[in-house]
């Protein structure tokens, strides 16, 4: 029984996410007893890239954003990427699906690409986090205090920089989904 065996976890994705951003975090969870149910558009399997150009592994879809519910999971996780998230934030309902979570206080994270996400969902204004240097400026202009550190946990929210910075991310979401509803958590 792991850290986490009474969570259940959404992973919200689109094509073009960084592999290791979701292979990574997703066993970690698995490990610690979380139930991991990968969130998309379409139904069928999503396709990761290791960089900006190579496609590699296919992963599964579980549920499509229409079908899934935000009351039913504990935490949100978003994988970064450069084309995932962009997908993303051109989706009203997966942006909902979004705000849902920090709406209920939930725990969140987002890596790398993955919190441009979280500036079109409106929920970065005056929040510590961090992200690939590429986006700064975005998150800066959205209002979010940015740092260039490895890992930043504002009330629930985890944020890391790039796959590097996996081992100590993983680490953290364990802990804030263990966690669970955090006061300071809100669109």
């Amino acid at each position: 029984m792991g850290q986490l065996s009474n969570r259940t976890i959404a992973v919200l994705s689109e094509n073009g996410f960084e592999e290791t951003e979701l292979t990574s975090p997703v066993q970690r969870l698995k490990e610690e007893g979380a139930t991991v149910h990968i969130i998309s558009a379409k139904p069928g399997k999503i396709q990761a890239m290791k960089g900006d150009h190579d496609w590699t592994i296919e992963v599964g879809v579980d549920k499509t954003i229409s079908e899934a519910n935000a009351d039913d999971y504990d935490g949100l996780l978003i994988p970064g990427g450069v084309l995932n998230p962009d997908s993303l934030r051109k989706n009203e309902d997966a942006i909902e699906f979004v705000k849902a979570f920090f709406s209920a206080g939930k725990p969140v994270a987002a890596i790398c690409h993955g919190p441009q996400v979280l500036i079109t969902a409106e929920v970065v204004k005056g929040r510590k986090l961090t992200s690939t240097k590429t986006i700064k400026v975005d998150l800066v202009n959205a209002g979010a205090d940015w740092y260039d550190e490895e890992v930043i946990v504002d009330e629930g929210l985890v944020t890391s920089r790039s796959p590097e910075d996996l081992p100590a991310f993983n680490d953290k979401i364990v802990e804030e989904f263990a966690e669970g509803v955090h006061q300071g958590q809100h669109v």
